[in-house]
């Protein structure tokens, strides 16, 4: 009898174990199965036979007739998009042939992949195509990145990533070939930079908070200025500043003594509320998270760190975000790639909720910055570059050792109801940021706003 009891005991562990495993995969089919559909397609060496397409509605790729990924007719627009659409082998995985495959498929529960209402689903991305083409223009050849968001839904509207090449031609890239050194990498989601004096507002919004005196504070400047054991120079003896002039002209002096007086641990906390070192999930892809190593900083090093060199490190998609932020009064969307998917027959799919960021500015610190960033654009970046918009930006030089030519930043938003747009370009070993940075972005917003 007891082995009655004993086997029946089995039995009934055995069959409640089953129906368990039952329900958690009902449960994981319901709602992972398109990604398992989307797996077949990366196992079997191909992509799926949906349509990407920009917010206009320009078709960006799509297969054909014959079964073959073809992709937008213009040369240069395909590069421009590279990082945004993907290529068919699958090696840019920030593309949405591969980050989003699941979305593409068809898939269903009822027919699975392979559906009658028609073959493969078309997604719709927020990025306007032209805005990337402009933006690959005016990069020239240059590696780096330039972005712009809608701070207020999260619509990512440009997002341009280089080196890139044709994904309808690709080149025979090998190990050590300097030219495509780091093409598969999206360097706006996955990289992280020097920031240079664009960390100087991070610097400054510590200062607000933290330093009664800071408005009326005033720094001389003789091109060079003793912090602790270490000398920061700048690139000329500025004089006597304030706050919103050392900030106009970007003096290193200033704002490396204001970081001595705030502390390592003062910089670092502001710089972890303001984003910089978290990562985002944009539709899923999740960015780089920047870093500050301050343990054991000397006031020579806090100096420098806050003036966005030492161990600092940024993503360029964070400091964008921080931008819009800033122009917020607080929070800003977190950026989203994804506009609308779509069947073949034009039903509706599935809708993107926008998302926002916690607290990353104090909404009075947010205003100053913003009027002291509108006057280095009318003061110092010529304002003239920009018609038809109210530009607050700031630039970064970011030196980056070795003998090369600095990183070149520029990042900023808009002020005004009908452009809520945050922008962020880093040209890699460009130089000056309000040269190199600062023409790229004129062009991109140029296109943007006035055609």
């Amino acid at each position: 009898m007891r082995k009655i009891e004993k086997r029946a005991a089995v039995c009934l562990i055995l069959a409640a174990a089953l129906l368990l495993g039952s329900l958690v995969f009902a449960f994981r089919f319901v709602t992972s199965g398109s990604r398992w559909a989307a797996y077949l397609y990366t196992f079997s060496g191909q992509t799926p036979v949906g349509r990407v397409l920009d917010r206009d509605g320009d078709i960006l790729s799509y297969v054909n007739s014959d079964g073959k990924r073809v992709y937008y007719e213009n040369p240069a627009v395909r590069r421009a998009v590279l990082h945004a659409v993907g290529d068919a082998q699958g090696k840019i995985g920030t593309g949405a042939l591969t980050a989003f495959s699941d979305r593409l498929s068809g898939y269903n529960l009822f027919t699975g992949a392979y559906s009658p209402l028609g073959e493969g689903n078309d997604l719709y991305l927020t990025i306007d195509a032209h805005l990337n083409y402009v933006a690959h223009q005016a990069m020239a050849g240059r590696k780096g990145t330039v972005a712009v968001y809608n701070y207020e839904t999260g619509e990512v509207l440009c997002m341009y990533s280089a080196p890139n090449y044709d994904p309808a031609d690709s080149p025979e890239i090998r190990d050590g070939d300097e030219a495509y050194e780091g093409v598969y990498l999206n360097r706006f989601l996955q990289s992280t930079y020097p920031p240079g004096s664009v960390f100087k507002l991070v610097t400054l919004a510590a200062a607000i908070e933290n330093l009664p005196d800071w408005d009326t504070w005033t720094f001389t400047c003789t091109g060079s200025a003793p912090v602790g054991e270490e000398t920061v120079t700048c690139q000329k003896a500025h004089g006597e500043l304030t706050a919103k002039e050392a900030l106009a002209v970007s003096c290193n002096g200033f704002f490396a003594t204001l970081a001595a007086k705030l502390g390592p641990e003062t910089l670092e906390k502001y710089a972890r509320q303001a984003g910089l070192t978290s990562q985002y999930s944009v539709s899923g892809l999740s960015t780089a998270a920047g870093s500050f190593g301050m343990e054991g900083a000397t006031d020579g090093q806090t100096g420098w760190a806050g003036v966005g060199q030492y161990n600092d490190l940024v993503n360029p998609c964070g400091v964008m975000v921080y931008m819009g932020a800033i122009a917020r009064g607080g929070a800003a969307a977190v950026p989203q790639l994804i506009l609308k998917t779509e069947s073949s027959l034009d039903f509706p799919l599935s809708f993107y909720l926008k998302k926002r960021t916690g607290t990353l500015i104090r909404e009075d610190t947010a205003r100053i910055l913003t009027e002291f960033m509108a006057n280095n654009v009318q003061t110092t970046y010529d304002a003239g570059r920009f018609p038809n918009m109210e530009v607050c930006a700031k630039s970064g030089t970011a030196e980056v050792g070795g003998g090369k030519t600095p990183h070149a930043w520029f990042a900023g938003f808009l002020r005004g109801e009908d452009t809520p747009y945050a922008f962020v370009v880093v040209v890699e070993n460009g130089g000056s940021g309000s040269e190199a940075a600062g023409s790229v972005a004129a062009s991109v917003l140029n296109a943007l706003v006035n055609e």
